[in-house]
């Protein structure tokens, strides 16, 4: 009998770690100011790596969207995480909602390519809808908790109102109307 070996799942080397930084980085800012278009060449040259890197990492077009799209979610969530701490539970919820509006501005040019890898991959649907809920509802429950906020407006509520504020707004100077509306929309939210 042969002895059965073991294939242990070695962590990801530093620099491997740091170069996928570097390609997210690099592939948001290329991705925000060209389109969906922009080529992977820019994004490797902007990292500072080798497209042998770039495709080693994400291996297509898709797969590059899809990691952006992932890290721009887990930082919102991170975000949320961070203002927990914020001594004004409305305000807080506040700040993360006009994050969302300016991340939204800031990524205009890549809203087409995400919204395309978004909308064919359920398990990435479901990925963003679920940290971005659990996001949302840690900042929505302390401002319940505190008595300032209305407990009948659930975690899914306020994201269907944020994306209907970034689907409603067509003219190319929208951000300072989505911003003035989640205003409304948290004032709105306040217990009475």
């Amino acid at each position: 009998m042969g002895q059965e070996t073991v294939k242990t799942r070695r962590k990801p080397r530093a620099d491997s770690l740091r170069n996928r930084e570097l390609l997210l980085e690099a592939a948001t800012h290329v991705f925000s100011t060209g389109g969906p278009q922009a080529s992977l060449e820019a994004v490797a040259r902007r990292a500072g790596v080798g497209i042998g890197t770039l495709y080693r990492h994400f291996p297509t077009r898709e797969a590059l969207f899809e990691a952006v799209y992932r890290h721009e979610v887990d930082h919102l969530a991170d975000l949320a995480g961070l203002l927990s701490f914020e001594p004004d539970p409305v305000e807080a919820l506040r700040q993360w909602l006009h994050a969302n509006v300016r991340l939204v501005a800031a990524k205009k040019g890549m809203i087409q390519g995400l919204q395309l890898v978004a909308h064919g991959s359920s398990e990435l649907k479901a990925y963003s809808f679920e940290r971005l809920t659990e996001a949302v509802g840690l900042l929505l429950g302390r401002g319940v908790a505190a008595g300032e906020l209305r407990a009948d407006i659930t975690p899914e509520d306020l994201l269907r109102t944020l994306l209907g504020i970034f689907y409603s707004q067509g003219t190319a100077d929208w951000q300072p109307a989505a911003l003035r509306l989640v205003d409304v929309f948290v004032d709105g939210l306040r217990k009475r």
